[in-house]
């Protein structure tokens, strides 16, 4: 079920979806006023909102982060107290479910709103953070940082900088982190990422980060419904099309492929694009065999061309 709950103990906000759910925060609302040009940076990121296939739940609450930041500097304008509030975030979900993407247009949406300086995306992991001897992973850590500032710091996988045990250099790399984040408050995102499960011990190990990052949010794994649209998607952009034969075989797969590996190992998206990177492939030696190169064929994905191993 979708909520959107306040945790007092431990001022963290969390937002989680569920694409089958709507409730009374998230109901259909009037977007006239978007049309005025004071909204211009949310319209700007609005077009690639669109294209994303699901996350309707993702795509309201960054319309509620945008709405937030544009009252409060309406309040400040009037002499009103404008609440500060640090906009790092933790991203829960699995592979391919839109993480990194909805990520980077977080940064462009900060840059238009004049909340980050730069607005860019720097995208890092363990081994950008942790060093191979003492004093070595706070300035890697540093580093990093300082190269991030302006922008979106997204730190995948995250929970990997709590791997190693109390020996480990990743402690000092949260600690590096979480001072660089209060050095460069105003003009610093940082956004963890990685498995739900796997994010909640980590958070766990840390009891002083959750309160630092204050907004939470759930990805959901996409449906089959939803997987055969991003594959169309795919291919539309790519001047492509697929048969409606093809697009019943690719249904069965994934559905198949779901009930047979279940969710821990399936990369939503990601799959969905390796299958269709390797279906152009085949595309293209079939055609070569076959000596047909009439416009419509060389943008046709027929169901031999998707080959699916069980």
């Amino acid at each position: 079920m979708s909520e959107l709950t306040m945790n007092k103990a431990k001022g963290q906000i969390n937002i989680v979806l569920n694409s089958k759910t709507v409730n009374h925060l998230v109901k259909e609302e009037r977007n006239d006023w978007l049309d005025g040009e004071e909204h211009q940076a949310l319209r700007n990121i609005q077009k690639e909102l669109d294209q994303l296939i699901g996350l309707d739940h993702v795509k309201k609450i960054i319309k509620e982060i945008y709405a937030w930041l544009y009252i409060n500097r309406l309040r400040k304008e009037n002499g009103l107290k404008a609440n500060r509030q640090a906009l790092h975030m933790i991203f829960k979900g699995n592979p391919g479910t839109g993480k990194t993407t909805v990520a980077r247009l977080l940064g462009k949406l900060f840059f238009e709103m004049n909340v980050l300086s730069k607005g860019h995306f720097i995208e890092a992991e363990r081994a950008d953070l942790v060093g191979e001897y003492i004093g070595h992973t706070a300035s890697k850590t540093r580093d990093l940082i300082k190269k991030a500032r302006g922008g979106i710091l997204f730190i995948d996988e995250a929970y990997s900088l709590a791997r190693g045990g109390e020996k480990d250099f990743g402690k000092e790399a949260i600690d590096t982190l979480v001072k660089g984040m209060e050095d460069y408050c105003d003009d610093l995102v940082v956004i963890l990422a990685g498995y739900p499960k796997e994010m909640d011990y980590f958070l766990s190990l840390n009891p002083g980060l959750p309160s630092r990052f204050p907004l939470t949010i759930e990805f959901p794994d996409y449906t089959v419904e939803e997987l055969v649209q991003i594959a169309k998607q795919m291919l539309r952009e790519r001047e492509y099309e697929m048969t409606p034969e093809a697009e019943r075989k690719l249904y069965i797969h994934l559905e198949g492929t779901l009930e047979a590996t279940g969710r821990l190992k399936f990369s939503n998206g990601r799959y969905v694009r390796n299958l269709i990177e390797k279906a152009i492939r085949k595309q293209a030696v079939r055609l070569l065999h076959e000596g047909r190169y009439d416009k419509k064929e060389l943008m046709t994905i027929r169901d031999r061309d998707l080959v699916i191993h069980a």
